[in-house]
C-alpha cells in the first residue's frame, strides 16, 4: 500500500474529484479526513470509505474561504489522528459571467474559496509540517488557469493564482522537506458536466487531442503519484491532466 500509515486532509470531498481521491488514497491504506462544507454529504462519504476500505475516516464541516474554519479542520484531524502528512486543496466554485456582465459579488465569492481558502489551508497546517519537516500539499488547478476562458475570468484567475501559490510556496518550504504541487484538470467527467448537452459535450470534446473528457479517477491517479514515495524529487510543479488540450 503507497500511502500505508498516512492521514490525508481533503477539502471539498463530499463529491467529485475531491471524493475519488479520498476513495484512492484509502484503498491505498491512508487515513482520510474529509472536509466539505455539506456537512451531510461529507459524513456520508466518510462513512462509506470506512465500510468499503476498512479504514478509519471523518468528516469536518467547514468554508474553506474563513480562516477559523481551516484551523479548525487542522487541529480537528491532528486531534483524531495525531499527525496530517498530506493537505489536497480541492474546493471550489464557479460563477462563471462575461466580464462587462460578472457582478463583484461572483468575482468575489470566486476568489475567496478557490484562492483564499488555499492560503488559508495552507496557512493552518504549515506550521504543523515545517515543525514535523515532513509534507504532501497538493493544489487542484485547471487548465483554464493557464491558457484562460472565456465567461470565466474569476474562476481562472483563481486557479492561476493557485499555480503561483504552489510555485511560492514549494521555494518556501523546500527546506523543511514539504513538497508542494499542482495538478491542472482539463475537462473531467463529473456531475456538472453530466448536465451538458450533447451538443456542449462534442464542443468540448473538439478541443482535446483525445478526443474524450476526463475521469475524476484520472485525477485520483495524478494525485496518488504526487503523494507517494515515486514523487519524492518533484515540488513547485503544474502536473497537466488535460488529454492535451493545453500543451
Amino acid at each position: 500500500m503507497k500511502l500505508y500509515g498516512k492521514t490525508a486532509v481533503i477539502t471539498g470531498s463530499a463529491q467529485g474529484i475531491g471524493k475519488a481521491i479520498a476513495e484512492i488514497f484509502a484503498s491505498e491504506g491512508a487515513k482520510i479526513v474529509i472536509s466539505d462544507i455539506n456537512i451531510e454529504s461529507a459524513q456520508q462519504t466518510a462513512d462509506a470509505i470506512k465500510t468499503q476500505y476498512a479504514i478509519e475516516a471523518i468528516a469536518v464541516a467547514g468554508n474553506v474561504s474563513k480562516l477559523e474554519d481551516c484551523e479548525v479542520l487542522v487541529k480537528t484531524s491532528l486531534d483524531k489522528f495525531n499527525k496530517i502528512d498530506i493537505l489536497i486543496n480541492n474546493a471550489g466554485i464557479t460563477k462563471d459571467n462575461l466580464v462587462l456582465r460578472m457582478s463583484e459579488a461572483e468575482w468575489d465569492a470566486v476568489i475567496a474559496v478557490n484562492l483564499k481558502g488555499v492560503f488559508n489551508c495552507i496557512k493552518s497546517v504549515s506550521r504543523y509540517m515545517l515543525k514535523r519537516r515532513e509534507g504532501r500539499i497538493i493544489n487542484i488547478a485547471s487548465v483554464v488557469g493557464q491558457m484562460g476562458n472565456a465567461g470565466q475570468i474569476n474562476y481562472s484567475a483563481s486557479k492561476g493564482g493557485i499555480i503561483a501559490v504552489t510555485k511560492t510556496c514549494a521555494r518556501e518550504f523546500a527546506s523543511r522537506n514539504i513538497l508542494v504541487n499542482a495538478i491542472a484538470p482539463g475537462f473531467i467527467r463529473t456531475a456538472m458536466t453530466d448536465k451538458l448537452t450533447e451538443e456542449q459535450k462534442q464542443a468540448m470534446t473538439s478541443t482535446i487531442p483525445l478526443a474524450r473528457l476526463g475521469e475524476v479517477s484520472d485525477i485520483a491517479k495524478a494525485s496518488l503519484f504526487l503523494a507517494g514515495d515515486d514523487s519524492a524529487y518533484i515540488t513547485g510543479q503544474v502536473l497537466a491532466v488535460n488529454g492535451g488540450m493545453y500543451m
